[in-house]
């Protein structure tokens, strides 16, 4: 741990500061919400949609570092939330967050950022710290605003070096809803809004919440879908009740060996069951536990707009080897070493080679690391909605 002496002097107008677990401070100058978040620190290579980042579920538990040096410009707006729920706890930027120029902006970032109670952090070598990320991996920290500049930052390392991290946490039980929802927005058009879904549509999917992005289900009733959510601990029972044709396993934050202690017996039985399934992020991690592989955490994880997926495996015709531009937010991984004789890995990420997608053998049960209804491609990944509700129809 770096000593006192050792430590960055405080410059002149700093407002903000972050503190690692090995005793780092990084000075800055703070926005949004005043007072401190303790999290992961992880970075976010998208050049747009900051504030889907940042009202991401995924993010709970997570400081995200940009690497785009110019967030917040184009403002906020209602539209781009992707939750109401937990998100990031945290931003640090490069630049100072300017004034917003676009049509669609409706407050500043950092009002909806200080309203949101998510701190952030302006004015700091960006690179450097994302280097030292993918260096020597995603550490614990804290994050603090004080407008006068005052900190007890021996206070802060240590809360940062007590926190446990994410490995073992599940946190999916913190972000999910807490009752049945039936799911009635549409799909967003550019001068109309969002839509409206229609409660008459077939088929019937069942959306397991685990921290899911509301604009996944928006892409089920793209598809054809009418859609009703219910929380992450919904049992067997409460689920097929419902007459599901197919079920949706979401995306969500934590570790999927955590949340799978209540989730995987419920995915297993579904599979046992016969019963269609689609899985994304999360969601997948734990379809492949409920079918024998396993998770790691990964070194740096990966998130960003921008990560190209390659198609492998049988079944693709003559889209074998496609690549698609996609979008991901992950710090944890299926193994794809431990995938058991009975799954089949459909999809590969072409910058480290591991896993991104798998299909059950003999089941209508598949899922993808990364997430389609980010449009990154910005079509590239939508067939993965249209297949999983067409094979319902």
């Amino acid at each position: 741990m770096a000593s006192a002496a050792s430590r960055p002097a405080q410059p002149k107008g700093a407002t903000g500061v972050l503190v690692l677990a090995d005793g780092s401070v990084i000075w800055g100058k703070a926005f949004g919400a005043v007072g401190t978040q303790v999290g992961e620190v992880c970075f976010n290579t998208a050049m747009t949609g900051y504030q889907e980042v940042m009202t991401d579920p995924s993010y709970a538990a997570q400081i995200v570092t940009f690497t785009f040096p110019h967030i917040g410009n184009v403002g906020a707006n209602s539209e781009d939330v992707e939750s109401a729920v937990e998100g990031a706890v945290g931003c640090i930027v490069r630049e100072d967050v300017t004034e917003p120029s676009n049509f669609r902006s409706l407050e500043r970032f950092t009002e909806w950022m200080e309203r949101n109670g998510k701190i952030g952090l302006s004015g700091v070598d960006t690179r450097a710290l994302t280097r030292r990320i993918r260096m020597s991996g995603a550490p614990n920290a804290v994050i603090a605003h004080s407008p006068d500049g005052k900190f007890d930052l021996d206070a802060l390392i240590a809360r940062a070096q007590e926190w446990a991290g994410l490995e073992g946490m599940d946190l999916a039980k913190r972000v999910t809803r807490e009752k049945m929802e039936s799911w009635e927005g549409g799909y967003w058009r550019l001068g109309h809004g969002y839509g409206r879904a229609s409660r008459d549509a077939t088929p019937h999917v069942v959306a397991i919440d685990y921290g899911a992005k509301d604009n996944i289900f928006r892409n089920l009733v793209k598809a054809g879908a009418k859609v009703t959510v219910v929380p992450a601990k919904a049992t067997l029972e409460e689920i097929m009740v419902l007459k599901p044709d197919g079920v949706f396993l979401s995306n969500g934050p934590g570790d999927p060996a955590a949340t799978g202690e209540y989730a995987v017996p419920v995915i297993r039985a579904l599979l046992e069951a016969d019963m269609p399934l689609f899985g994304i992020c999360l969601g997948h991690q734990m379809l492949a536990l409920a079918a024998g592989a396993k998770t790691v955490k990964m070194h740096q994880g990966h998130r960003g707009a921008n990560h190209p997926v390659q198609r492998v495996g049988e079944g693709w015709g003559e889209t074998s080897g496609l690549v698609e531009i996609t979008s991901m937010n992950h710090g944890f991984a299926v193994d794809g070493e431990t995938l058991p004789d009975t799954l089949e890995q459909t999809h590969v990420s072409l910058f480290d080679g591991s896993n991104c997608g798998i299909a059950v053998k003999g089941k209508r049960a598949f899922g993808v690391q990364y997430h389609p209804e980010a449009s990154p491609g910005p079509q590239d990944s939508f067939y993965l909605f249209e297949k999983f509700v067409g094979d319902l129809k």
